[in-house]
């Protein structure tokens, strides 16, 4: 392992705790102005679709996108905006909701997102789907609220982010 690689490695092993001390915070509210452009490479993966598959698809294109950067959050930063029916994908339960007879397998996309948690990806819900769907309650601890889906695509892309839907 040359220099460069020890540093890197060092750096990486020292942003986790720090990410994980982040994405552990219940369900923090962030406005437009605490949005930043964080790394060299910043993309959104929009979702607003009601597909348990293309979720899951979406999930490994991000890991895939990852892997090109060497899991390097100084290198890329994801941020994942649900909205709508997409928000569904961010619940602990659906019991209570519109979508609460979907079979859908929270438990393999709570550890598959989790995963992702450690390499500084962030999942940001709609603040306007959160009240209309009576959701606050029922969010992963690590979901950050955000006034609206839309509004924040919007305002990323203002700020230099690339923008990714899957299909």
């Amino acid at each position: 392992m040359d220099r460069r690689d020890f540093l890197k490695a060092g750096a990486a092993a020292l942003t986790v705790p720090i990410i994980s001390g982040v994405a552990s915070a219940k369900n923090v509210r962030l406005k437009f102005e605490d949005m930043k452009k964080q790394a060299k490479i910043n993309v959104i993966y929009h979702a607003d679709f009601p597909q348990e598959k293309r979720f899951k698809t979406m999930l490994r294109n991000i890991t895939n996108h990852l892997s090109v950067y060497d899991f390097d959050p100084f290198k890329i930063k994801i941020v994942v905006v649900s909205h709508g029916a997409g928000g569904k994908f961010l619940l602990k339960t659906l019991k209570g909701t519109k979508w609460a007879k979907e079979p859908i397998n929270q438990k393999a996309l709570r550890v598959k997102m989790e995963e992702l948690l450690q390499y500084g990806v962030e999942f940001y819900l709609c603040g306007i789907t959160v009240k209309r769907a009576k959701l606050a309650d029922k969010l992963y601890d690590f979901v950050k609220i955000v006034p609206s889906g839309v509004g924040t695509v919007a305002h990323l892309q203002t700020l230099g982010y690339a923008y990714i839907k899957v299909q």
